[in-house]
C-alpha cells in the first residue's frame, strides 16, 4: 500500500521569521518518496510558506485520511495566541497581533492525527520557538497527540541576527539522500549528532510515541528498535500521555476496519472502547470524550453525516457542560466539525431536525469563521422554507 508524505514549511514573511524554514524543502523534495515514507511508493504534497490555516488544514485533514502509512515533516516556528496562550505555527502572513486569526493552532495538528495509529503516523519536526512560547514550553509541554509518533526537535529563540537554520531538518534530509532510511528513532539520533556538530543544543526534543518533549542533551548515536506504539489510557483535556502500547492496539484495528470499508464492525469496536471508558471515568473523561470524537469521525467515513454531526454536537455539549471554555481548541473543532457534516447532510428532515441544536451552539461557539452563525441561521431558513 503507497504511503502519504506531507512536506510543510512554514514561517512569516518580513521581520518576524525565526527560521528559513522554506529553505530546507529543495533538500527534502530531492529525496525519493519511497525513502521519505518508508513505503515501496508514496505521494508526495507540499506546502511551502502557506498563507491560510484553513488551507493547511484541509491538506493535513486530507493526508489524514489517506490510506497506509503517513509521515509529516514539518519546519517552522511557534508562538502563542494573545488570547487563549496556546501554541500556533506561524504563517507566511502571520504577526504576534494575529496569531490567532493567521496561524496554524497546534491542536488542530493533534486534532487530525487522532483517529491513526502510532504504528504508521509519525511527524519529523524542526521547530524554532520565540522568548514568550519558549518560556510556555518550559512549563507546558508541546502535546501532538498520544497516536502519533513524533521525532525531532524545539529549538530556543536564536542569539544571532537574522532567521536560524533548520539544521536538524537538513541534517534529516541529507541522510535520507542516500537512499535509505533507517528506523525514525535511529535516524532521529543522527540527525540529533549531526545538528549538535553544527552548534545547536539547549532544545526540546522529541523522541517517540506521545506527542511530548522534553530536555536531554544530545547523546551519542545507539542505533535503537523502533518504538512500540502507544495504549489508550485514562487522560484530561489537553493532557500528555506516554505509556507504551500492547500490541492489541485498537486504533490500528479502527484503521484497518475503515480502509476496507467494514464501518460497521470499527463502530462497533469504537462504541465498546467508548463504554468501558464511560464506566470507569464517567462520560467527560477524556478517555470517553476521545471514542465519542472517533465514532464521529467513523460516521464522516462511513458516509453519514447525519450520524457524524449528531456526535460532534453531543462530544461540544459535554465538553461544555463539563466547564470547558467556549474557545478551548477542543470545543471550537467539535462544533466546527459538526457545522461541516451538518452541510453535508441530504435528507432535509434530519437537516432541519438537527439546525436547531446548532444554531444553538453556534450562538456559544462561533468560532474563528466570520459568518458561521449567520450561515446557520440562513440555511436553516432554507430548510424550513422548503
Amino acid at each position: 500500500m503507497p504511503g502519504t508524505v506531507l512536506l510543510l514549511a512554514a514561517s512569516p514573511l518580513g521581520r518576524g521569521r525565526l527560521v528559513d524554514a522554506a529553505g530546507v524543502l529543495p533538500v527534502l523534495a530531492a529525496v525519493a518518496p519511497a525513502v521519505l515514507s518508508g513505503t515501496d511508493t508514496a505521494n508526495v504534497v507540499e506546502l511551502a510558506d502557506p498563507l491560510e490555516p484553513q488551507a493547511v488544514l484541509t491538506r493535513l485533514r486530507a493526508a489524514a485520511a489517506a490510506p497506509g502509512p503517513l509521515t509529516v515533516y514539518l519546519t517552522g516556528q511557534l508562538h502563542l495566541d494573545r488570547r487563549q496562550r496556546r501554541p500556533h505555527l506561524a504563517l507566511a502572513r502571520t504577526t504576534p497581533a494575529t496569531v490567532r486569526y493567521t496561524a496554524l493552532p497546534w491542536a488542530w495538528i493533534r486534532e487530525e492525527l487522532r483517529l491513526r495509529s502510532a504504528a504508521d503516523t509519525a511527524l519529523v519536526v524542526d521547530l524554532h520557538a520565540d522568548a514568550e512560547t519558549w518560556r510556555y514550553l518550559a512549563g507546558q509541554p508541546l502535546d501532538s497527540g498520544r497516536t502519533t509518533a513524533v521525532y525531532g526537535r524545539v529549538a530556543p529563540p536564536a542569539r544571532g541576527r537574522g532567521p536560524a537554520e533548520p539544521v536538524y531538518m537538513k541534517a534529516v534530509a541529507t541522510l535520507l539522500r542516500s537512499g535509505h532510511r533507517p528506523p525514525l528513532g535511529e535516524l532521529h539520533q543522527h540527525a540529533l549528532a549531526r545538528a549538535a556538530e553544527q552548534g545547536a543544543g539547549g532544545d526540546l526534543v522529541f523522541s517517540g510515541p506521545g506527542g511530548f518533549a522534553q530536555r536531554p542533551a544530545p547523546q551519542p548515536v545507539v542505533p535503537r528498535p523502533a518504538p512500540q506504539p502507544v495504549v489508550p489510557r485514562p487522560y484530561p483535556p489537553d493532557a500528555v500521555v506516554t505509556a507504551p502500547a500492547a500490541p492489541g492496539d485498537p486504533h490500528a484495528a479502527l484503521s484497518e476496519a475503515v480502509r476496507a470499508g467494514r464501518h460497521a464492525e470499527a463502530d462497533a469496536l469504537a462504541a465498546r472502547q467508548e463504554e468501558a471508558a464511560v464506566r470507569a471515568f464517567g462520560p467527560a473523561s477524556g478517555e470517553a470524550l476521545h471514542w465519542a470524537e472517533v465514532r464521529a469521525d467513523l460516521a464522516m467515513f462511513a458516509g453519514d453525516p447525519a450520524r457524524s454531526c449528531r456526535a460532534w454536537l453531543a462530544v461540544a455539549g459535554v465538553r461544555l457542560a463539563a466547564g470547558q471554555a467556549p474557545d478551548t481548541p477542543a470545543v471550537e473543532a467539535a462544533v466546527d466539525r459538526a457545522h461541516h457534516q451538518w452541510g453535508s447532510i441530504k435528507d432535509t428532515a434530519r437537516a432541519r431536525e438537527l439546525g436547531p441544536a446548532l444554531a444553538e451552539l453556534r450562538l456559544r461557539v462561533p468560532g474563528r469563521r466570520r459568518g458561521a452563525l449567520e450561515n446557520v441561521q440562513r440555511h436553516l431558513r432554507q430548510l424550513q422554507a422548503g
